[in-house]
């Protein structure tokens, strides 16, 4: 975007960086905290005993260094694709080429592990409360068939889903994954309580400690470093991170400690607290269950209603990893096409849903040949030995990059160069050599898919990514305007757009602010945002209408697109980044849900605006003459009046004051309404033509509503009262814009603005 004060072109899109540390802290959790600590605890049990809980803590130390490894490299380089876009930079030949295809594959594998560990849980739901059924399907497909069905029903369905555009918004992504730490933190809390009930008989437990030697403990290692992965796609969202360089070093550590911590104590309780039936041990007793095991420990410990839970947590767990390890698996997929390092189909975005259908259904396709085919064991493994061997890459990455890119801004460094980066090298290296000696399958697989790849390099790709340059997000974000110099306009329906600016401009004009007019370019969660590219033509015509609109009737204003993954954040982020003093906004009326008061973007609008705020449903009359201005005093009340002084010259409006009373209310009530009146009306300007008038009504909306009926524009602020504020301030205002035929104009004072009034009236 060009500066407002220096002219009105668009220039380059503004990207809305919506995710602040929560919600990068909740993505690292979420998929970590998913399948894995489900589906492996069993596995990890079985293969080391109480050494499991020791295999771990040893998993997190090591995956802790190249934490350190991830969180250095995102922050200086907030682009998508996470360890791909880092060993793309460090090695831009068949090294970052492998990097990328092993990231996809592993990503894609993990998938696998979810879908497997969803028919898990979803048949152990049905045996625990619907004998019957699953009887029943065992019968007509077998144990084994009936579960592969589940996991090609769900695998597909979850494809599917991401391919049409229908994944989780970041709050319900929020939702669960709090919802999955809650369920596991009753579990524990039941767990531990069994323990402290049997200190004797739970230490007993854990002896020996060592059952099946440190070679166990190296099995269950690479079992379960699948587990830990999931703070690197902190790492694939890293453009759509505020504050990049700060939040996602944070973002990790927490979400690493956060798991680890959870981890320890699962496992800790499953242990301690388990009493087998048969009186063996109880490390054999969830070996022998596996993936379930989790449950089989509840079911020992917890009443009838936790075991439901945990089972419930398993299959929300198992959901939610799969949906979004599918999505961060086809962005991988879609990078590497976009460089050519994959067919150009690959990067293929669908016309109409704007999703990377091609990329979600070539890593659909692989996850559902692997979930069939490859024993769970197996899938897990691969899994792990491809995660070990790319993080292997991501840390030599920092070395190689200190030397290759020293200009890089690196706000956060890995502590104890090159020692830590190296260390991680060996540890994952040595973790990977050593699943060859009790899952040799993993590694003729992943050997397979890396050769496959290396001829499909040298043979095709090689020279398709030579003939292209690759598209990198490598620009910096426009420099912000200073703090209350604009009033920004969103522009979204094209036929509103000289209606809009029409109110903007002398309310611009009284404050003295320049006018941005500008327009959010949505791209779904399964896309970077920087793929908004493509679709800024759609939205440069209501850019364009907008100037000529300027331009016509000889007023000033700057343009701009914000490309952003949900139209609020685009919205706010134009309001932060241009510096906005008011921000004036279409608004259809009504919300179709009973959930929301103004509907989903205006509710969050309203909610989160940085400034002034006015919302416009348009009426039957594009230039109003008649104006009712409601009151019943308060800061929004004198907001409104502000904005009457500057429209009703430019419209030449004849104002009407007035407040709702009940029918036959007293004459004490009447005075009141009428001191209210005056008191506000005080704020007009002395040219403005005002009457009175005292509306009698069972209700002020309808009061409203009726009286509006003669006019062609309503004025309403908020209510006063700041705990029911957002109760009275949406239903008012909405029921007025539902039934009135007038244009109505909902304003809200910005709440620091508020406070800084109260304070000066208490003096």
């Amino acid at each position: 975007m060009t500066s407002p004060a220096n002219g009105s072109a668009t220039g380059e899109p503004t990207f809305a960086r919506d995710l602040g540390l929560f919600d990068a802290t909740m993505i690292g959790i979420g998929a970590m905290i998913g399948a894995g600590i489900f589906v492996l605890t069993g596995i990890a049990a079985g293969e080391s005993g109480p050494a499991s809980i020791l295999a771990f803590a040893l998993n997190g130390a090591v995956t802790l260094l190249t934490a350190f490894a991830y969180a250095e490299l995102a922050a200086a380089i907030p682009e998508a694709g996470g360890g791909y876009a880092f060993v793309r930079r460090a090695f831009p030949g068949a090294v970052g080429f492998t990097a990328g295809w092993m990231l996809w594959f592993a990503y894609t594998v993990a998938c696998s592990l979810y879908a497997l560990g969803f028919a898990g849980y979803f048949w152990e739901f049905f045996l625990k409360y619907m004998p019957g059924v699953a009887e029943g399907a065992f019968g007509v497909t077998g144990e084994t068939g009936a579960g592969l069905i589940v996991t090609f029903v769900i695998g597909f369905t979850f494809v599917r889903l991401n391919a049409r555009g229908a994944g989780a918004t970041g709050l319900a992504e929020n939702i669960l994954t709090v919802s999955k730490l809650i369920i596991l933190a009753v579990f524990i809390a039941y767990g531990l309580r069994a323990v402290g009930a049997e200190p004797a008989e739970a230490m007993e437990a854990f002896n020996p400690f060592f059952p099946e030697g440190m070679g166990g403990v190296l099995v269950a290692m690479g079992l379960t470093f699948i587990a830990f992965e999931g703070y690197d796609l902190i790492a694939t969202v890293a453009e759509e991170i505020k504050e990049p360089e700060r939040n996602i070093p944070r973002a990790t550590f927490i979400s690493l400690a956060v798991t680890v911590v959870m981890y320890l104590l699962i496992i800790f309780v499953s242990l301690g607290a388990v009493r087998p039936p048969d009186g063996g041990p109880a490390w054999r007793f969830l070996g022998d269950n596996g993936e379930t095991a989790i449950v089989r420990a509840a079911e020992g410990f917890m009443p009838a209603f936790g075991v439901a839970v945990i089972v419930f947590g398993g299959l929300l767990s198992t959901m939610s990893a799969l949906n979004a390890t599918i999505m961060a698996s086809s962005r991988v997929a879609f990078s590497m096409g976009r460089d050519r390092w994959l067919p150009a189909a690959i990067a293929t975005i669908h016309p109409e849903r704007r999703t990377p259908h091609v990329a979600i259904f070539a890593t659909g396709a692989i996850l559902l040949v692997m979930a069939l085919t490859l024993p769970i064991e197996a899938v897990g493994s691969a899994a792990s030995l491809i995660f070990l061997l790319s993080f292997s890459l991501v840390n030599l990455s920092v070395i190689v990059l200190r030397r290759k890119a020293p200009e890089l801004n690196r706000r956060y460094r890995v502590p104890f160069y090159p020692f830590v980066p190296i260390l991680g090298i060996v540890l994952n290296v040595f973790l990977a050599v050593y699943q060859f000696t009790f899952q040799p399958l993993a590694w003729y697989v992943t050997i397979g898919w890396v050769a496959v790849g290396l001829v499909l390099y040298y043979g095709y790709f090689k020279k398709q990514a030579e003939a292209v340059r690759p598209q990198v997000l490598d620009r910096p974000l426009p420099a912000r305007v200073p703090a209350d110099s604009t009033v920004v306009v969103p522009l979204h329906n094209p036929d509103h757009v000289g209606i809009l600016l029409d109110y903007a401009r002398p309310l611009a004009s009284a404050r003295q602010k320049q006018i941005v007019a500008y327009s959010v370019v949505e791209v779904p969660r399964q896309l970077p945002i920087s793929e908004g590219l493509r679709f800024t033509q759609h939205r440069e015509g209501l850019l364009k209408a907008a100037r000529e609109h300027a331009a016509k009737n000889q007023f000033s204003i700057a343009t701009d697109l914000v490309v952003a993954h949900q139209a609020t954040e685009g919205i706010l982020t134009g309001a932060k980044r241009y510096g906005a003093d008011l921000l004036v906004m279409g608004w259809k009326g009504h919300t179709d849900t009973r959930d929301r008061i103004f509907g989903e973007v205006a509710d969050q609008v309203i909610r989160h605006a940085p400034c002034d705020l006015a919302l416009l449903k348009l009426g039957s009359t594009a230039k109003p003459k008649r104006c009712l201005f409601p009151t019943a005093g308060g800061a929004h009340a004198q907001l409104a009046a502000e904005m009457l002084n500057a429209l009703a010259p430019a419209f030449d409006l004849e104002v009407t004051a007035c407040y709702v009373t009940h029918p036959g209310a007293l004459a004490e009530e009447r005075q009141m309404a009428d001191r209210w009146i005056r008191k506000t009306v005080e704020r007009l300007d002395s040219g403005i033509d005002v009457e009175h008038k005292i509306i009698e009504a069972k209700s002020v909306a309808g009061g409203i509503a009726l009286e509006s009926r003669d006019y062609d524009l309503v004025v309403l602020g908020a209510a006063r009262e700041p705990y029911l504020q957002q109760v009275v301030f949406g239903e008012i205002p909405e029921k007025v814009a539902r039934y009135s035929p007038a244009s109505v104009l909902v304003v809200k004072r910005f709440e620091g603005q508020v406070r800084s009034l109260l304070k000066r009236a208490l003096g």
